[in-house]
């Protein structure tokens, strides 16, 4: 079972890491085996617990951008009554353009899932899919230094003052590409933020917007994945953790709300390099340190 310093631990870092582009479920695969607790992740009360705080995250990520939800919603239901999306109504086009999004995440999670839970209790492979993360982090950077079509959203050229109107540009196939990259998150060790943010730099964002459309885009898969298995929380697999659960879902909570209010702040001016780095690094390194234990 988890206690609750682990709960703490691991809430915290999952908090963090599910919002920086370094792989939330991968750091919560490696850590316990580095430190040696012993925690069956195999069992379905982790997965309980990982899916506790993943959806303390979304309603932390829910919480920060409301007002943008709450125009998306209503930009959603206009386009439903006059059944089409007007050109000019950039919180239509933007709800339905995460919904796009949000597809193919959606049917490879289902189709998956099984061989992801058999992913969970594999450390090293997980320690080796980060470096690929870090590796595909800085070739997004490289590609997108070099696309000559890198200007055409979201940049200085385009006169538009709203970080949601720029993202509204993005097309619909574009906007399937993001989807695709997103799917990389399924595989523990590569992460959603980073995958989105990639994803939205080669179709043309710029950071700041590249994150901001990955945040919007986080929300609704992981609340979805969330009530799907919320009945388990109800469950015997859930009723012996149940306050590490709350603990962890506590600390995931308060360590993504400071998580959030950074990085939307970093990537108004800065790149995806250091978190590539850092997964690298942190790969290497859990790969030797589990392969010397």
């Amino acid at each position: 079972m988890i206690t609750y310093l682990q709960s703490i631990i691991l809430g915290a870092v999952q908090g963090i890491t599910e919002l920086f582009p370094i792989s939330s479920l991968g750091h919560s695969v490696i850590l316990p085996q580095i430190f040696g607790w012993n925690i069956d992740q195999h069992a379905n009360y982790f997965l309980i617990f990982l899916v506790a705080t993943h959806l303390a995250t979304a309603l932390v990520l829910l919480g920060f951008f409301f007002r943008d939800w709450a125009l998306i919603v209503k930009g959603v239901v206009r386009s439903i009554k006059i059944r089409s999306i007007d050109s000019t109504d950039t919180y239509a086009k933007l709800g339905w353009l995460i919904i796009v999004s949000s597809i193919p995440a959606g049917i490879f999670g289902l189709l998956l899932e099984d061989k992801i839970k058999s992913l969970l209790a594999s450390p090293g492979y997980t320690a080796i899919f980060l470096i690929l993360n870090g590796l595909l982090l800085c070739g997004a950077e490289v590609l997108r230094r070099n696309s000559q079509n890198k200007s055409k959203i979201g940049d200085g050229e385009v006169d538009m003052e709203h970080s949601d109107i720029r993202i509204a540009q993005v097309s619909w196939s574009q906007s399937l590409k993001v989807g695709c990259a997103q799917c990389l998150a399924l595989i523990p060790g590569f992460s959603r933020t980073g995958s989105t943010i990639g994803g939205g730099l080669l179709i043309g964002l710029n950071h700041d917007d590249a994150a901001r459309y990955s945040f919007l885009l986080a929300t609704p898969i992981i609340l979805a994945a969330s009530v799907l298995k919320l009945p388990e929380l109800i469950g015997a697999g859930g009723t012996g953790t149940i306050g590490p659960i709350i603990v962890g879902s506590v600390s995931a909570a308060i360590t993504a709300f400071f998580s959030i209010r950074f990085l939307t702040k970093y990537f108004q001016s800065n790149k995806l390099t250091p978190f590539a780095v850092y997964c690298v690094v942190a790969g290497i390194l859990a790969t030797v340190i589990l392969a010397i234990k």
